[in-house]
Order: structure tokens, then C-alpha cells, then sequence
């Protein structure tokens, strides 16, 4: 598996693409905004000639959904989310309204992701690792076979995702990330949903928020 990272929309999100030796991709977290960010997904998409299948949400903050309708509806893609984040992607369209930013309401079909589920594109596989606290319904996708990790806001490099909005416990977040990210292979790389990449075994070892007291 091959990826790319877009930053996009005022917030500097990173949205992904994923695909393999097959051709056939998918996006993670498309929070492109307006015509000319939504223009360099297509641009790579043709350049690379690859065939869209699925779109994954870590989670339904409006930074990391901006581009969701418009990447659904250009590739006539599905999304898939954890359920307990349907009430984040409503209140998405609140937050763009206070701070001005256009929103567009998904009017697509929405999936429901769970825990252990595996999500098969290509040749490749990604399974689903919940872990609330950023949101109630946050969720990793792990790729074993390349040893990549895709956190959205739960793991950042040197941080962790906040916990200050509606749907956020620090609590639960920590035990997310100590309970079922830290004991994976320190060699997995992670792929964030803002910032730069990482690995486990860095984030276990230095992280400020996950040391010992």
C-alpha cells in the first residue's frame, strides 16, 4: 500500500490517499475545501490512474468531512463511519457556520464501522480500531501488512487529539491510546490526521502525554 497526504481547508487536515499495486484506492478524512483543493485530488486520482472505492472518516469533526459530499458525489463513493459519530457530522454544519466556512450535508449512503471490522480495497486491508475519546466515535485504521496506522486526532506526533468539545473525555482517550495503539509494534508507522508522521515505538517512548507520572 501506497499513500498521500493532502493538506487541507484553514485547519491544515490531513487527508489521505490510499492504494495499491492493483490501482484501486480509497480516502481517508476528505477535508478538502472548495474547487481548487478538491481539483488536486482529482488531478492525482488521473494521474495515477486510479479507481476510487470507498471513503473512511476517522471521525465527523467538520476539518476532517469539508470535502465529503463533494468526493462522494465526484466518484460515486460511499463513506463509512463509526455510528457514534453521526451526531459530530450534524453538529459539523454548526461549526462552519460560526467560523464562515460553506458546508455541504453528506446526502450519500453511510456505512457503520465496529471494532475489528476489516475493510478490503485492492489487494489490501485496513482494520478498524475504535478508540473514543477525541470523539465518542473516533477510530484508527490499522494496515498490518505495511505496518501504517492512520490515527486521525487520536495519536498525533508528540500529542495526543483534544478533549475539550462535545463528545471528548481525556480519560477514555488515554486509555484508547494506552489500551489498544501503544501495544502495537513500535515499527508501525502513524499517519495523523494533522501534522507529521510518526511511529508507535517514538510516541511510546517520548510522547508527553503518555509517560509515566
Amino acid at each position: 500500500m501506497e499513500t498521500k497526504t493532502f493538506y487541507f481547508n484553514p485547519i491544515r487536515e490531513c487527508c489521505f490517499v490510499a492504494w495499491d499495486q492493483t490501482g484501486s484506492c480509497i480516502f481517508i478524512d476528505p477535508g478538502c475545501y472548495g474547487e481548487r483543493e478538491l481539483q488536486r485530488l482529482k488531478d492525482f486520482v488521473a494521474q495515477k490512474q486510479l479507481k476510487p472505492e470507498m471513503i473512511l472518516l476517522t471521525h465527523g469533526h467538520f476539518d476532517h468531512i469539508l470535502g465529503l459530499e463533494d468526493v462522494a458525489r465526484t466518484w460515486g463513493l460511499d463513506a463509512w463511519i463509526h455510528p457514534d459519530d453521526h451526531e459530530q457530522m450534524v453538529r459539523s454544519g454548526q461549526w462552519c457556520s460560526q467560523l464562515g466556512l460553506a458546508f455541504k450535508p453528506f446526502t450519500g449512503t453511510l456505512h457503520d464501522l465496529s471494532d475489528g471490522q476489516v475493510l478490503r480495497f485492492g489487494e489490501t486491508e485496513l482494520r478498524v480500531i475504535t478508540t473514543p475519546g477525541h470523539t465518542r466515535g473516533g477510530v484508527c485504521f490499522l494496515c498490518e501488512k505495511d505496518a501504517i496506522l492512520f490515527t486521525g486526532d487520536t495519536l498525533f506526533a508528540g500529542s495526543i487529539g483534544r478533549t475539550d468539545h462535545p463528545g471528548g473525555d481525556y480519560d477514555q482517550l488515554i486509555e484508547s491510546i494506552d489500551r489498544k495503539l501503544l501495544p502495537l509494534d513500535g515499527d508501525i508507522t502513524i499517519l495523523p490526521g494533522h501534522g507529521t508522521p510518526s511511529s508507535i515505538g517514538y510516541e511510546r517512548a517520548t510522547n508527553p502525554f503518555l509517560q509515566p507520572a
